[in-house]
């Protein structure tokens, strides 16, 4: 077998050959297995939700389970008064398939339904593990499956959407989160409110959190139950779609955050001894259940939980047109130890025989069949541990994702601003860490998500400046701690998606410095909605200091936005001095200057650049934007030459540098410098 490029592009993966390779070739063993030693298609092996659960016939109705433990099933509903009966009683088919079909007047669009799962020793309600729609009752909570067959079914109009990845701004949301009033938010609020104003901010993608159904609305989506089934809480399954199709009209991808690294526990919603039995889905030994997330962890060496696991793939991309899927929990997946007390220092913590290499395997076939169904989808892995290949193409030896999180840039930024004072904001350490990937794999970028918002942390804006933005955001007001902490926001991004190999990501509220935490409706907190919205409204008053920042983030979305294919080009370091707190890297014809220093500016700060004249794009210090205004950006800056860099194309370009603050430079000519 020829050495893979992963190996190639990275010599230092040399020793580990054989683990890499081994895991190639199990991938495209599992894939021939699968496919009926390659006469199939991953596709048409992924088609389960066209067999399983409900269906409309020209005769009726036929629904399908698998249940291999199960003795008898019964399907119990509004048509039967929750009764169980022999008239809808199942038969079994082999192989663990059960079967009914009813005649059309049996059932109704919106019926409620569930079934009556008997095994050896037990029986239990349950909700179909393959149906599309589940509701909560609003006085009892219970769940139930729905029958939804309506009449005229959403027609999507945007039938050739293609993402535009150059860059992907993504802006990550949650749709019950994004009303402004303490309530739930639908998916015709977030269509026809937030989707306009993510148009207006210059995203080409957003990512939704809490599609699949859950149980508890405080999970924030990660504790699905119900896998086929776009959560009731937000609306109906024809007002997603819309959603989707208004998205894509508007040149917006829609990505999902899609959780097959876990399933919440609950046996009657989810899929906990869904037959009676404790191994259908999940492991039986002591792999079986995350006691850092109290969920269940599934099995992906057995081929019927890759079935359901592709099939849910397939299924979102082709009923709903969703653009791709960024994959949660990866590193909980890889490992058998969820990534927990493990140092990842070095490479041979990635092929030290503590990876499930079935997980491996599950990950490699989604990426081909996501790929495969659709070529211009967009996969992005959570993940930390920083395992190679992960977004290497599969050829390559890699695992096929398009970009992977990088989770390092939050965390840094986070212990920054907790334990470091302003003088010890290191332009090396800053440099490094928003540059630090390897070569041959896309990253998302980004300065803080969902998860540095949450309950128990703060976000970046509110640990900048704390209790003060209760106090002193309006713009006639002059503060110290709330100018800082504009500044640093506005830094913090900038240098955070000028450096982009791939992707940057935010979510929604932080880009105007939305206040205090993420919390949602509980027990502890009498079940407010008062943490769990986002306030619009401090963006859009002009008397508040948020559209400063809100103001600013549009402006660098629209200056990357204009730079053709900004996140290929290559990045260059132009100088970091950490003594004086100043970074500077080009990429192209654009210089990217930054002052970190809290108190100190500089006259005629130089830096040896290719000759020419160079044009102020953005500015963190425009009084437009909550700064001082302290330098002139009509002013063109010419470079000037030296005799000791004569024929090497460098000039010096000399800036004035006001504290805390960074300007964006265009090179606009490449005339002759001036002479120094």
């Amino acid at each position: 077998m020829e050495k893979l490029n992963l190996i190639q592009n990275d010599p230092w993966l040399s020793p580990f050959e054989d683990a890499i390779a081994g895991r190639y070739r199990y991938a495209l063993w599992k894939e021939r297995d699968l496919t009926d030693g390659g006469t199939q298609t991953l596709s048409d092996f992924a088609s389960g939700y066209l067999y399983f659960g409900m269906h409309r016939t020209p005769d009726g109705w036929v629904f399908r389970e698998w249940a291999p433990n199960a003795t008898a099933i019964y399907l119990t509903g509004m048509f039967n008064d929750w009764r169980k009966s022999e008239d809808f009683r199942l038969s079994r088919l082999g192989n663990g398939v059960w079967e009914i079909t009813l005649p059309e007047a049996a059932l109704q669009h919106g019926d409620l339904y569930k079934l009556l799962v008997e095994w050896n020793g037990g029986c239990g309600e349950r909700i179909p593990a393959w149906c599309r729609r589940v509701i909560q009752d609003e006085q009892t909570k219970i769940f139930s499956a729905q029958v939804w067959q309506p009449e005229k079914p959403y027609r999507f109009k945007n039938n050739r959407f293609q993402p535009d990845t150059s860059p992907l701004l993504i802006y990550e949301c949650h749709i019950g989160m994004a009303s402004q009033e303490e309530k739930l938010g639908t998916c015709e609020e977030f269509r026809t409110h937030v989707l306009p104003r993510i148009a207006r901010e210059g995203y080409n993608a957003i990512q939704i959190m809490a599609i699949q159904e859950h149980p508890y609305y405080g999970s924030f989506g990660y504790h699905v139950s119900s896998f086929f089934a776009a959560s009731s809480r937000f609306g109906t399954p024809d007002e997603l779609k819309h959603l989707i199709d208004d998205a894509h009209k508007r040149g917006i991808a829609v990505i999902m955050d899609l959780v097959h690294s876990h399933a919440v526990k609950n046996e009657v919603e989810g899929l906990a001894r869904f037959d009676g039995s404790y191994g259908q889905y999940f492991h039986t030994d002591r792999r079986r259940e995350h006691r850092q997330w109290d969920s269940l962890c599934f099995d992906y060496g057995k081929n019927e939980v890759l079935h359901f696991l592709l099939s849910n793939c397939k299924f979102w991309l082709e009923e709903y047109r969703f653009d791709g899927f960024r994959f949660d929990g990866v590193t909980s997946m890889l490992y058998y130890s969820h990534g927990l007390g493990e140092s990842f220092s070095n490479y041979s913590d990635y092929y030290n025989g503590h990876q499930d290499g079935d997980a491996i395997v599950y990950l490699t076939l989604a990426n081909k069949l996501i790929h495969e169904i659709n070529p211009h989808a967009l996969t992005i892995a959570e993940e930390v541990s920083g395992m190679p290949g992960l977004a290497a193409p599969f050829e390559d030896g890699g695992y096929g994702f398009d970009y992977r999180m990088a989770m390092n840039i939050p965390d840094f930024w986070i212990r920054t601003i907790k334990e470091k004072k302003d003088e010890e904001w290191l332009p090396s350490a800053i440099w490094w860490e928003v540059t630090n990937r390897r070569s041959d794999e896309r990253v998302v970028s980004y300065a803080e998500s969902h998860d540095q918002a949450l309950v128990g942390d703060k976000t970046l804006v509110f640990w900048l400046i704390d209790a003060d933005m209760y106090w002193h955001m309006q713009v006639d007001d002059p503060n110290l701690r709330v100018d800082r902490g504009i500044a640093l926001h506005k830094i913090i991004r900038l240098v955070t998606a000028t450096t982009i190999n791939g992707a940057y990501l935010n979510f929604m509220g932080n880009e105007f410095g939305h206040p205090e935490w993420i919390d949602f409706p509980r027990e502890g907190n009498g079940w407010s909605y008062k943490y769990a919205r986002r306030q619009w409204n401090l963006m859009d008053d002009p008397r508040l200091k948020y559209h400063y920042l809100g103001d600013f983030d549009r402006a660098m979305i629209a200056m990357i936005r204009s730079i053709k294919d900004f996140q290929s080009l290559t990045i260059l370091k132009v100088w970091d001095s950490d003594g004086d707190q100043v970074l500077a890297y080009r990429r192209g014809e654009w210089m990217f200057v930054f002052n970190f220093h809290p108190h100190r500016s500089y006259t005629d700060y130089g830096f040896l650049t290719p000759p020419g004249t160079y044009r102020a794009m953005l500015n963190t210090d425009d009084p437009r934007f909550g700064g001082y205004g302290l330098t002139d950006d009509a002013v063109e800056h010419v470079t000037q030459d030296d005799p000791l860099y004569a024929g090497q194309k460098k000039a010096w370009l000399k800036l004035y540098l006001p504290a805390r603050t960074a300007v964006v430079l265009e090179r606009v000519g490449s005339a002759a410098p001036r002479l120094a």
